[in-house]
């Protein structure tokens, strides 16, 4: 949303031209750094657009950028929406809810290098420069909207210390704006000149076109409005609401009594008894519910599902698992009173006001006083601001005055106040945190329907009294007393109309806020001169530590300033717990965070699960002569120690590697920048086929016979393949040598004669372009038997003369009927009893005429020529010669080779005349080698591009097979390709990167390893190290079809220039996808292979993040032996204290050891690829997705839990400090002992135990891999055999989860207008945790709550197949969809249309009908497509033939 609209930018001039007194401050600003002093509403920021516009033109400016700073969320928005709308620069916003993560350092460059101007807050500024992301030498101006508050430890005081570390000459020129230079009236020269040297700047006003300010800043009419001090007693309810609840302050209640108490008695005291008890209302109803999903939440316990018994009958619940809340009955007592309140403060119909009438007798005197003014001043086009100090008092006033009689009708209003600092609670402290404070989103909302009417009347804390861009208000109120000139200058400055009023507000007989305001009246004119009349003021100088300010809360202390280090001097406390806050914790562990402890020589205590060396937890800072100080001395210690452990790196960020766009691997080596490679790339890979001024001879034998040989300008490599029952090998064996003199010559008739084979034997159609292979006929000597390749050039069709035919040449000679050019046919006889005149016998295909020449001429006349049919000679039977257009081939090693029990079966045979067939001279051995070229040149690329790959990159010796398979892409259309592998080979990856960051970086946390292995792992690392060694190159993306001969030379090419130099590549293209694909699936074959040995040493030669060469068991070197035994996995421990850091939970955790994070991360890593590995053995046929699918099941959380219960009893085990965990896990333990493998594979997603027990096993099983050195075949034995009864029940074709068996009947079903709808189970909660599922605007089920919202989604699901499936129900689908119906008078396209894009797959969402049916009908494909692929493994061979119908 944006603040900026048309109306306020009217506000600056129609014609987008400055005032006059506008370009006097530009003027200056120009000469120098200024502070602008200009009321409200002058058109300061319209100042600031001016000066942007002058810098980027200086050419000092160039390269640099421009930051404007704004101290609250809500003006970014504003701001940068009024500088794009009035400049062409390019304009970037960055707030709370915009900004990049601090640690994504390239996107923070990169934002501001393709940026001329950003709008930020202080805060995120001073961050980013703090952690040198980007530095002031690089800014060319600084603006500072209210720049008033550059003083004390605000962020702008911050951003300019780090300005004056700047030299002189490369400090970007500075502009200020406020309406409030001057914050001490008792001391205005001294604060004046305090902000002028903090912004080394000088602040000036106006002098030369004061009566044009004035014309545009009018001064609004200032009223003192008393009102009478609030009564003790009222006429109101007896007993009110806090006389109720206040007899109920239990402390097993977590409710801030004395707290509550206190804004109790200051809201009555404001607004009146009604009030507050509003107040005490909503604020306890907020905390309770907080309260009890706290207990929900540390439960976790089955869902409580809220349907009616009566309309969803038969709903299969495991009562075991569910168990109530215990709820405190002092809290029930009072939640009950609040049900008794209830009419007298909510109405879920009107949730922005009371429901009832509020008379004025309830309410204060002061409220009555406000009523009054408003009444006076409301007219139907009044608009208004009524400051107040308190959240609780602004959301009371904007609910109670539209309900007041008086006002009722006149008044539309709402509160505007702060974030407040309660959104951020979690955990036990959930409860007392201030549950009043307002959104972003929410504030922009309030104030755009204030700009638009809708309200006229805002309740505001100090949020609105400074730069947001209101309309010029008619009336504004101070209700609370005024307490420094600011707040003052400020608030009036919203009331700037020639008619408006601003009404000061003072309890009758309170002399000392009547005096304050009138010492701000009297002493204005007077600040406002001690800045306005200055003569050429000098340049302040810089600040110097000693320099104080008014109002410090505790003077830094010189001594303390001279040993503070400056360049971390901000942050480093702030640093600390920013660490702290990136330790991975569940719901039962409290937020870790550092302790401090001591007054002026601080003890810091760093929490235990910080993998830090004991003596590394504990600092004990210097004496300092201030608490703060001597904190900010210890913190300082603490990261500097840090910094040399390597959990700071040199920018002092946490060292977990930059998220977003990385730049570097784990180890720290850079990574190409990949961002500008497109998603399909165009690459020239390997490619045998080029001619050369060398040729090579390849014999190709078929069961052993020696039929033919294949000459190319490359030694290709011996291979050997199956197809129809035979052995087909290659071998090469010489080099040719011709005869200069005939060589070319030689060489064309080589290449016709292949081309004919080609055509007849393959293509069906002739080739036009030179091919880069010829096929030839051998003589007894294996050389080439250019008399046979003669024959065939002079008559390439053959010849009419049939007279050398016999017997012997039946089945085995090659002919061509004339009428049919290039399909080739094998004889099978010649009927002499027969001819075109003869009559065709009943049944057969040609009875449909009267003679075999009636039929041949119907048959093969055409348009453009007539049929040949001679008569007088006999009819030849014959059969079609079986192309084989198809390099598709299996690999040796992959399945069971069917081939080799398959025989060619017998075809039909055909009648054609004698004399219309020509007899070729191409022999039997010849053609059949024709027909397996296709396969023969696929196999040979294959092997030529893994056997370079393996040269060229330096890979292991990984067999040929697997090396091909991991380089073949889906795009092949083959029945195999890496993707399989590529599954694999993501798990190896992730083990591997796992025990090299844990090994490397042995004192961080969870947390940073996780982030140091992602940016190890990433689809872009991989991509990048994929490009920087030439992956490309080897990779397998053509198409199995060969209808298109590919083997030639370029239309473009010099005929003699294949001959002169081999081109060994081709251009292909394919996604870049492929390339990380490749990666992994290469890693995988390593591993299938030689284990994780070679995976280390394939890993390391394709550049990724895997610690090098050296076996896991030799590089890291064997722990001291310890003689604990430890029996519990059939396995001794060498080190004991391993076994109870994997069984230590955070919560139990002390200094004196760790708790399991880092091994679980180990333990999960290693769980993944044994489970890939053993289901990647066990199912050679299954296809990735249903290998991710089964992985997916066994290492699940439940899965694991139940594993971790029935097999190793880990429960009892774990050691645990926490009571609600502990009830957690004793009420889980008998529904996962009770669970069988089946179950818990086919329903484990109706469980939510406790994480701590799937994380325990993981660490346990992390543990094992540690102890054992690393020696992963081991670790995986045990693995394997604590976890087989669950290995042993995966499937391939596991029951779908209930959310994709929906989408798949539904779509199946054609349905399209079925959603999930997420709701609030709560009103006062802030998350979903309930799931309706929505059929053509009906809700079907729901709304289902549980633990979470995952599991609600799929109790949801599942309910709603039930429903949907009964006939018998009214709600079921048959009775409420009518999509096929209206789908079939629809255009086709448009059942398509919801897929066609499949580029934005991250847009679509099952809570839209459109985003249900997208993923629902890819579900459905999906399926649809694994199916049809299974079926092909077993019709791959089926050949192409032309048979005649």
């Amino acid at each position: 949303m944006t603040f900026t609209q048309e109306s306020s930018l009217q506000s600056v001039n129609e014609t987008i031209l400055p005032r006059r007194y506008q370009e006097e401050i530009f003027q200056r600003a120009q000469e120098c750094n200024v502070i602008a002093a200009l009321d409200t509403g002058s058109g300061k920021t319209f100042i600031s657009i001016l000066l942007i516009k002058w810098i980027v033109l200086q050419e000092s400016a160039r390269g640099k950028v421009i930051v404007f700073l704004v101290p609250k969320v809500a003006l970014v928005e504003q701001q940068a929406n009024f500088i794009a709308a009035h400049t062409p620069l390019r304009v970037k916003k960055f707030h709370g809810s915009l900004d990049l993560e601090l640690t994504d350092r390239a996107n923070w460059r990169t934002s501001f290098e393709k940026s001329d101007v950003v709008v930020m807050t202080a805060q995120i500024f001073l961050n980013i420069v703090t952690h040198s992301h980007w530095s002031i030498d690089k800014v060319s101006l600084l603006v500072f909207d209210e720049c008033h508050h550059t003083r004390k430890n605000h962020a702008y005081n911050g951003i300019m210390r780090e300005y004056f570390q700047t030299p002189s000459f490369q400090r970007p020129k500075v502009f200020g704006m406020t309406a409030s230079p001057i914050w001490n009236p008792k001391d205005a020269q001294g604060s004046l000149m305090t902000l002028e040297r903090n912004l080394d700047a000088i602040v000036i006003a106006v002098r030369e076109h004061v009566s044009e300010l004035l014309h545009n800043s009018p001064r609004p009419l200032e009223i003192i409005k008393e009102y009478y001090p609030p009564p003790t007693n009222y006429i109101y309810l007896n007993p009110n609401l806090w006389d109720c609840v206040s007899l109920f302050p239990s402390l097993d209640v977590a409710i801030p009594w004395e707290k509550l108490q206190m804004k109790y008695h200051v809201t009555r005291n404001s607004l009146g008894p009604y009030c507050a008890d509003l107040y005490l209302y909503h604020d306890i109803k907020a905390r309770i519910s907080q309260i009890i999903n706290d207990l929900e939440a540390s439960i976790k316990d089955k869902p409580r599902i809220n349907y009616d018994d009566d309309a969803y009958p038969g709903m299969d619940i495991d009562e075991s698992s569910e168990t109530a809340i215990v709820i405190p009955s002092d809290l029930e007592q009072i939640d009950f009173i609040l049900c008794e309140f209830r009419p007298f403060f909510e109405d879920d119909s009107v949730p922005t006001a009371v429901p009832i009438t509020v008379p004025l007798a309830w309410c204060s005197p002061k409220v009555k006083a406000l009523a009054e003014v408003l009444l006076e001043h409301c007219s139907p086009t009044f608009q208004g601001i009524v400051f107040v100090e308190q959240r609780q008092v602004a959301a009371c006033l904007a609910k109670i005055l539209s309900c007041i009689p008086e006002l009722r009708g006149s008044i539309r209003c709402a509160e505007l106040v702060g974030h407040g600092g309660g959104h951020g609670h979690r955990g036990k402290h959930a409860a007392t945190a201030n549950v009043k404070g307002m959104g972003l989103a929410r504030q922009q909302d309030v104030v755009k329907s204030f700009r638009d009417g809708t309200l006229n009347l805002l309740i505001a804390t100090s949020v609105a009294e400074e730069g947001l861009d209101f309309p010029a208000c008619d009336l504004v109120i101070r209700f609370d007393p005024l307490h420094h000139m600011v707040g003052y200058v400020q608030s009036r400055g919203r009331a700037r109309t020639k008619t408006s009023t601003f009404v000061i507000m003072v309890q009758e007989g309170h002399m000392a806020h009547l005096n304050r305001y009138k010492i701000f009246v009297d002493s204005e004119p007077e600040l406002k001169r001690v800045y306005q009349s200055r003569e050429n003021p000098a340049r302040p100088p810089s600040p110097t530590p000693s320099d104080s300010e008014e109002g410090e809360v505790e003077e830094e202390n010189p001594v303390d300033l001279a040993a503070r280090e400056r360049y971390i001097v901000l942050r480093r406390v702030l640093l600390l717990n920013y660490l702290c806050s990136l330790i991975p914790h569940d719901a039962f562990t409290p937020a870790p965070l550092p302790k401090y402890s001591g007054d002026y020589a601080t003890v810091l205590e760093l929490p235990s699960s910080l993998p830090l060396p004991i003596d590394k937890l504990i600092f004990r800072g210097p004496l300092r002569c201030s608490k703060r100080e001597a904190r900010r001395a210890v913190a300082f210690m603490a990261v500097k120690e840090l910094h040399k452990l390597g959990v700071f790196d040199d920018y002092l960020l946490p060292s977990a590697g930059s998220k977003g766009r990385n730049l570097e691997d784990a180890d720290g080596r850079k990574l190409l920048d990949v961002s500008d490679v497109p998603d399909i790339i165009d690459v020239p890979v390997r490619d045998p086929w080029a001619l050369g001024p060398r040729l090579r001879m390849h014999v190709i034998s078929i069961d052993g016979v020696d039929v033919a040989g294949l000459v190319t300008g490359t030694e290709l490599p011996m291979l050997e393949i199956m197809g129809e029952g035979c052995l087909v090998t290659m071998r090469c064996t010489d080099e040719l040598v011709f005869d200069e003199d005939d060589e070319w010559e030689k060489l064309e008739m080589l290449n016709e004669y292949t081309k004919m084979g080609i055509w007849f034997c393959i293509t069906g159609r002739p080739i036009t372009l030179p091919i880069t292979c010829f096929l030839v006929p051998l003589t007894p000597h294996n050389c080439i038997d250019f008399d046979a390749v003669a024959r065939v050039v002079r008559d390439p069709l053959g010849t009419h003369d049939w007279s050398s035919v016999t017997e012997d040449d039946y089945h085995h000679t090659l002919i061509m009927n004339c009428n049919q050019f290039g399909r080739a046919l094998v004889l099978r006889k010649i009927r002499d009893d027969l001819t075109a005149l003869s009559v065709p016998p009943p049944g057969s295909r040609e009875s449909s005429c009267s003679t075999y020449e009636e039929f041949f001429v119907q048959r093969w006349t055409r348009k453009t020529r007539e049929a040949v049919v001679p008569t007088d000679c006999p009819l030849v039977e014959a059969t079609y010669l079986p192309r084989h257009p198809s390099g598709l081939y299996r690999p040796m090693h992959r399945l069971q080779d069917l081939d080799k029990y398959k025989r060619q079966m017998a075809r039909p045979g055909l009648l054609v005349p004698q004399g219309a067939c020509r007899r070729t001279y191409f022999s039997e051995n010849v053609y059949r080698a024709f027909l397996f070229l296709p396969r023969i040149c696929r196999r040979a690329t294959d092997l030529y591009r893994a056997q370079e790959e393996r040269f060229e990159l330096g890979l292991p010796a990984i067999k040929d097979e697997l090396l091909i398979e991991a380089s073949t892409l889906p795009t092949t259309s083959a029945t195999w390709n890496n993707q399989r592998l590529e599954t694999l080979g993501d798990s190896v990856l992730k083990l591997a990167a796992t025990v090299h960051v844990m090994n490397k970086y042995p004192h961080r946390h969870e947390g940073q390893l996780s982030q140091l292995r992602q940016n190890s792992v990433s689809n872009r690392t991989l991509l990048a190290r994929a490009l920087e060694i030439g992956l490309e190159k080897y990779l397998t993306s053509e198409g199995q079809s060969l209808h298109v001969w590919r083997y030639t030379i370029a239309e473009d090419d010099d005929r003699m220039e294949p001959f002169i130099s081999a081109r060994r590549h081709a251009h292909r293209a394919y996604p870049r996808r492929s390339l990380q694909d490749c990666m992994e699936a290469t890693l995988g074959a390593a591993f299938l292979h030689g284990g994780i040995d070679m995976a280390l040493r394939a890993g390391d030669a394709l550049g990724m993040t895997m610690g090098g060469t050296i076996p896991w068991t030799l590089r890291y070197s064997p722990p001291p032996l310890f003689d604990d035994l430890q029996a519990n996995l059939g396995y001794e421990f060498h080190r004991g204290d391993l076994l109870i850091e994997a069984a230590t939970h955070p919560s139990f955790a002390t200094t004196a050891g760790s708790s399991y994070q880092r091994l679980e991360f180990l333990g999960d890593a290693v769980i993944d690829l044994v489970v890939m590995k053993y289901l990647f053995n066990k199912f050679p046929e299954a296809t990735s997705g249903q290998l991710s699918a089964a992985r997916s099941r066994a290492v699940c959380g439940p899965t694991l839990a139940s594993i971790a219960v029935r097999r190793l009893g880990l429960h009892k085990h774990l050691l645990i400090n926490n009571v609600e965990l502990s009830t957690a896990i004793t009420r889980h333990v008998p529904l996962l002992m009770s669970l069988s493998p089946e179950d818990t594979i086919s329903k484990g997603w109706k469980y939510d135990p406790p994480k701590a027990l799937s994380d325990v096993l993981e660490s346990i099983v992390g543990a094992v891999l540690v102890d054992t050195r690393f020696d992963f075949e081991k670790t995986a034995v045990i693995v394997e055999a604590v976890i087989n009864d669950v290995l042993e029940v995966l499937t391939t074709d596991l029951p779908r989860d209930p959310v994709s068996e929906l989408m798949v009947w539904a779509a199946a079903a054609g349905c399209r207008r079925i959603s999930f709808q997420k709701t609030q189970s709560n009103p006062d909660l802030r998350r979903n945790d309930s799931v309706s599922v929505v059929v053509h605007d009906v809700v079907v089920v729901g709304p289902i709550t549980a633990t979470n919202l995952s599991l609600s989604k799929g109790l949801a699901a599942e309910r709603a197949r039930t429903v949907l499936a009964d006939p018998t129900f009214d709600k079921s689908l048959e009775k409420l969809c009518d999509c096929v119906r209206n789908l079939a008078a629809a255009v086709p396209e448009v059942a398509e249309a919801i897929i066609a894009d499949d580029t934005t797959p991250s847009k679509l969402t099952d809570e839209t009908e459109e985003g249900f049916a997208a993923i629902a009908k890819q579900k459905l494909l999906d399926g649809e497509a694994e199916s049809a692929q299974n079926h092909d493994e077993y019709d791959d061979d089926v050949v192409d033939m032309d048979v005649e119908e």
